[in-house]
């Protein structure tokens, strides 16, 4: 069975550095069977994606790359925690979508990491999901992710 890194390298992706908190928190946190991820923007080398609101500055397509990107900083979180292959399954996901006014595709700009994460972890990736509009979002970020995700046979606190 494939990993979750090799999955991500059959689509040409790979699981990026940990991106630094931008204020007070760590980026993930372990509690017994459960890893917990902070909201993760989408930066990559060290950049945002995109800046602005779905549906006024950024487009659907940029900003469903960005929720892709955003899940993959959250996979670099859990695995500060956990090595990935002992990921039992993504148990939850919320996307919050900085939104203009009108728009109202959350969810579809949400399958970016939906669909990155049933990719990376298979039928273990399929999870319960929010995709919530919001005015601003940090930096002003269009996406943030953020996961919950099971640990096999992790009921153990991480020592």
């Amino acid at each position: 069975m494939a990993t979750p890194e090799e999955r991500l390298a059959e689509l040409g992706l790979s699981v990026p550095e940990l991106v630094p908190p931008v204020a007070a928190y760590v980026p993930a946190r372990r509690s017994r069977s459960y890893v917990y991820t902070s909201g993760q923007l989408p930066m990559r080398d060290g950049a945002m994606v995109a800046t602005g609101k779905v549906g006024a500055d950024v487009n659907v397509e940029v900003a469903t790359e960005c929720a892709r990107q955003a899940a993959l900083n959250a996979i670099a979180a859990v695995r500060t925690q956990v090595p990935l292959s002992k990921v039992a399954g993504v148990v939850k996901v919320v996307v919050f979508v900085a939104s203009a006014p009108d728009f109202t595709g959350q969810p579809g700009v949400a399958n970016g990491a939906s669909e990155l994460l049933g990719s990376a972890f298979g039928e273990a990736g399929q999870h319960a999901r929010s995709a919530v509009g919001v005015s601003v979002l940090p930096l002003d970020a269009p996406v943030e992710v953020e996961l919950v995700v099971e640990v096999a046979g992790g009921s153990e606190l991480r020592k």
